[in-house]
């Protein structure tokens, strides 16, 4: 590093309001809060926490708010590239089903919702981008996501790391911002996270917090 002196992060976060079958979205809760909260914990050193915005629960439907969120992040980072800070793009989705967290290393060029969308869009076997081809196509993250898990777990979260990131909108997110991220010199991630039935609000909130800590050290 020699006289670069530290490096900055700068965090992009998403959330999504309610879909089909869970009323109370935790991850719409989070993102609302998590300036508030991050303000109370202090920021980690390097980290600069940027947008927060919470998406519809849909595929085509929500592009437009999606594509404004990475047009802003664009546009901060042209702001700040001379100060050479790296930027992440952060998404956060419910498994209902899960009782952890899971890191998603990868999306899948498909969509095949299980149910209609909150725009009413249920489409089956079609390509998320259709330039980029095949159904099959994957995009991975280019951050470490084991040694993220691995940092998580030894704070004492129940976290794993996850190559299925489903079918659904949160897959379709993650693989538009895998290839926006790639295409504008950012990283993205995808984290899946319980209902606040499994985990409870304050512990979800602390493992955001601590998430955002892990990867502000990363650089």
């Amino acid at each position: 590093m020699g006289s670069e002196g530290p490096s900055v992060v700068v965090v992009h976060v998403t959330g999504f309001k309610k879909f089909h079958g869970v009323s109370e979205n935790p991850t719409e809760t989070i993102v609302r809060n998590l300036k508030g909260f991050m303000q109370k914990k202090e920021l980690p050193e390097g980290l600069i926490l940027g947008s927060c915005n919470v998406l519809e629960t849909a595929g085509e439907g929500a592009l437009p708010q999606l594509l404004e969120f990475f047009q802003h992040a664009v546009s901060e980072k042209v702001n700040e590239s001379l100060n050479g800070k790296q930027t992440i793009l952060l998404h956060l989705g419910v498994n209902s089903g899960a009782m952890g967290f899971a890191i998603e290393n990868q999306a899948v060029n498909e969509a095949t919702f299980c149910c209609q969308d909150e725009k009413g869009w249920k489409p089956q076997r079609v390509p998320v981008v259709s330039s980029d081809g095949s159904i099959s196509t994957v995009r991975e993250t280019s951050l470490p996501v084991n040694e993220i898990v691995k940092a998580l777990s030894n704070m004492g979260y129940d976290v794993m790391p996850s190559y299925d990131a489903g079918r659904f909108v949160c897959n379709f997110v993650y693989y538009h911002s895998l290839r926006f991220a790639e295409q504008n010199r950012m990283k993205s991630l995808f984290v899946h996270v319980p209902l606040f039935l499994s985990i409870d609000e304050e512990t979800q909130m602390e493992f955001v917090a601590s998430l955002l800590k892990v990867l502000a050290s990363l650089n």
